[in-house]
């Protein structure tokens, strides 16, 4: 999501002073310390797979081999064809008496050799068969013989149902793919928003980077692929989110919404009771790895550094930070019996509500310094860490992070789409200092009741934090629920010590750096222009019927409408998951090919027939799904592109094709937010208790960020956003066009339906088919709009 606004803004190769210094280490060096990374990562997995019983098969799967071979001895039978005897040789000699201790131990050792060939076995055996994509690549709803024959093998291999690391080290390495493959690509993805002779120039940077340096850079990357666990999630996490000294409001954190037309109780204390409990049930399934998704997501700092910001993982947390009217708040979580119910946590958080202190002096403002250039928030927590240090670490300690906001949010009959908006913009940015931008999320509970979810991207992606929030909107609302009169099922208890009230002892040189940093905020706040939209015309539905990816669908809108908001096309940046390999991130689909193009020019051109519009629109949407299924299976561009510009930033290499690939500007960023646990909800008895989806920051100061979800099967929510000091850009203004082209679109099909049923003849007026002129572009057509 926000990641293509993080992916444009790192430069290695500009810092100074400890930056550049720590670039200058030898290449190989920095190899081995990604290799050992991924080492110790492997190691501390292990150990706790071992110890929680998921690796992958559990310490009582060793009890029972070791307890087989005992009987099969017992019934004088041999098993290890001798080898338990050659141990019992090699064991030391301590007397008669413990002759029968040395055959035990001999037939521990052999169990638990045997056990760990047969794990061994499994892991060879699994990455072998999840190295396999084909089915990737096979069409929608079609499956091969060979695909059949692979997913019979990969359940029989897999055994029980696996956890959430059970099969991590089965999972294939992120290939590195071909440099000539990734330069052709590059320049084919280029080729539309090119002039001849820029292209030209940038094809000969390609040749003269693929005659000299291309090799030498390629071959360390092979050597670090074959080293370390993935041979660039790393340095993407380190060089485009951390390394980064821009402000983490707008810029690189993204926000979840409520649901959109309904908000299951007006109590606000009781929706935070219901949402941090339901949090807290999906941390408790993670930490017992019984979910898929990430291990970062609670106990999760990112601490501001000079030069370079730092991720801070705890093993667990018994509290969450709370803030309300410029307060903070530690309230505990767990009592030595368990986690405390919604109701207890419910009261916990109405003492909050109805604590009547004021905030200290400059308490009231101190998160914008987390809303604050990097380096600057680095250098003034140095001197809060020695003046407070146990507020501190109160809140960067803490689970997550709570906000009680005093105002409320959500849609409202009165002015739907200003309502909207302006939620939109309270979960981005807030106010500038009600938010603790550091931590890996923050649960925002709005004064009725509506809640929304504020996330930092560094630790992981969208789908991620997208997963657990399906599940906490589910279980808040289905499995807990609340009583008749609003609040929290069950009994408050009376005997909780009240929440901690946080002290901030704050010496006079932050205040200024306070004053500042919400300066800061308040300014870029005020410059986004977010805009959400529910379609409703039609949905996921509609398009399956006309067996098109609906991801792709909405790809190709996007190009009609930014064309016609701009008169060009630009670089687009959409967001796919790399989930199928070891440690894999994310990888960017080029969705603006010269095929979408050719689309939205026959769109605009009046002489083109829908036929011929219907055409060009699916050979634009095979292009996408092909791009799509390329970047999935490891066979994007972007990713190789920046580790091999990392790599000549490390070799203090200049590249001036690498130079030109990272100085583009992603006008265009766009993500579908996946809809991953639909079994959670009830679309057809409920179908207004959906997520509405989430969205991010523009990924250019003249550009757009626009994420976009499909609700059921019948509404696609967007979520749009620019920079109101672009006289270019305009959030509204974008989702009329959005609107108008998926309208065009799906008028072709409908015209396309009407004459196959009227036949192949002529038309009314005596003119073939095939001559008929589209319908008015960019204008809706009434009597189809309805009718989705």
């Amino acid at each position: 999501m926000a990641e293509a606004h993080q992916a444009v803004g790192f430069r290695p190769s500009l810092t100074s002073d400890a930056g550049e210094v720590e670039l200058s280490a030898p290449m190989l060096q920095e190899i081995y310390l990604s290799g050992l990374r991924s080492w110790k990562r492997h190691l501390s997995r292990f150990w706790n797979d071992f110890l929680t019983g998921v690796f992958p098969a559990s310490p009582l799967s060793w009890l029972f081999l070791f307890s087989a071979i005992q009987l099969a001895w017992f019934l004088q039978l041999d098993p290890s064809l001798g080898l338990m005897e050659k141990i019992k040789e090699l064991l030391p000699d301590w007397g008669g008496q413990h002759h029968r201790l040395r055959g035990v131990l001999a037939a521990a050792l052999f169990a638990s050799c045997l056990w760990g060939a047969l794990i061994f076995t499994l892991h060879v055996a699994l990455r072998l068969l999840l190295s396999y994509h084909g089915w990737l690549l096979q069409p929608h709803g079609a499956t091969s013989s060979r695909t059949k024959t692979w997913l019979a093998l990969v359940r029989i291999f897999s055994g029980r149902h696996p956890m959430l690391f059970s099969y991590q080290r089965s999972l294939p390495r992120q290939p590195v793919p071909s440099v000539q493959d990734t330069v052709r690509k590059y320049l084919e993805s280029v080729r539309p928003v090119l002039s001849d002779e820029d292209f030209d120039w940038t094809a000969a940077l390609a040749r003269e980077f693929l005659r000299l340096q291309a090799s030498l850079l390629q071959w360390y990357l092979q050597l670090k692929s074959w080293w370390a666990s993935n041979y660039v999630s790393d340095w993407w996490e380190e060089f485009v989110y951390l390394r980064s000294r821009n402000s983490l409001m707008v810029n690189s954190n993204y926000y979840m919404m409520d649901f959109l037309y309904v908000t299951p109780t007006p109590v606000q204390a009781a929706r935070a009771g219901n949402a941090v409990h339901a949090l807290l049930l999906y941390r408790h399934r993670l930490n017992r790895q019984e979910i898929l998704p990430y291990e970062k997501i609670f106990n999760t700092t990112r601490i501001p550094g000079v030069h370079k910001d730092h991720i801070r993982h705890l093993r667990d947390s018994r509290h969450v930070a709370v803030f309300h009217r410029g307060r903070f708040f530690r309230v505990g979580t767990h009592t030595q019996s368990g986690l405390l119910s919604p109701r207890a946590l419910e009261q916990q958080f109405q003492r909050i509500l109805d604590d009547p202190s004021p905030a200290c002096p400059h308490e009231e403002h101190l998160a914008a310094l987390t809303a604050a250039p990097r380096d600057m928030w680095a250098q003034v927590r140095r001197s809060l860490k020695t003046q407070a240090q146990e507020a501190l670490e109160a809140v960067e300690g803490a689970a997550f992070f709570v906000s009680l906001d005093s105002e409320p949010a959500g849609l409202t009959r009165e002015d739907p789409a200003a309502s909207l908006d302006a939620y939109a913009h309270a979960l981005l940015a807030g106010r500038g200092h009600d938010r603790w931008f550091d931590k890996s999320f923050s649960l925002i509970v709005f004064s009725n009741g509506k809640l929304g979810l504020s996330v930092e991207h560094s630790w992981a992606d969208c789908p991620i934090s997208g997963h657990m929030w399906e599940f906490t909107l589910a279980t808040e609302c289905f499995q807990l629920g609340y009583a008749a009169d609003g609040h929290c099922k069950g009994h408050p208890d009376l005997s909780l010590p009240q929440p901690q009230r946080l002290h901030w002892d704050l010496p006079d040189k932050i205040h200024l750096s306070i004053s500042l940093a919400l300066r800061g905020a308040k300014t870029l706040s005020g410059n986004i222009d977010c805009h959400v939209f529910p379609f409703s015309h039609f949905g996921k539905s509609f398009i399956k019927r006309w067996h098109l990816s609906s991801d792709s669908f909405i790809q190709m809108a996007l190009q009609l409408a930014y064309f016609r908001d701009r008169g060009q096309f630009c670089l687009t940046y959409e967001s796919t998951m790399t989930r199928l390999f070891l440690e894999g991130r994310t990888e960017t689909v080029r969705s603006c090919t010269r095929e979408a193009c050719n689309f939205v020019r026959a769109m605009e051109d009046k002489e083109k027939t829908d036929p011929q519009c219907l055409a060009l629109f699916r050979l634009a949407v095979d292009k996408h799904q092909a791009l799509l299924k390329a970047a999935m299976s490891g066979q994007g561009v972007d990713r190789h592109l920046f580790a091999l510009y990392i790599v000549s930033q490390f070799l203090h290499l200049q590249s001036p094709f690498l130079d030109q690939v990272h100085s583009e500007q992603w006008q265009l960023a766009t993500s579908q937010i996946p809809v991953q646990q639909i079994h959670l909800f009830d679309v057809h008895s409920y179908p207004d208790y959906v997520s509405s989806g989430g969205g991010f920051g523009p990924a250019d100061d003249h550009g757009y960020g626009v994420s976009y979800i499909f609700m059921g099967d019948d509404v696609i929510t967007f979520h749009i956003s620019s920079k109101k000091s672009s006289t270019r850009t305009d959030s509204h203004r974008l989702g009329q066009h959005i609107e108008d082209a998926l309208l065009d679109v799906a008028a072709l099909f409908q015209e396309g339906q009407r004459l196959k049923r009227r036949g192949l003849g002529e038309d009314d007026s005596g003119h073939s088919r095939d001559s008929l002129p589209c319908h008015t572009r960019g204008s809706r057509a009434p009597t189809t709009a309805t009718n989705f």
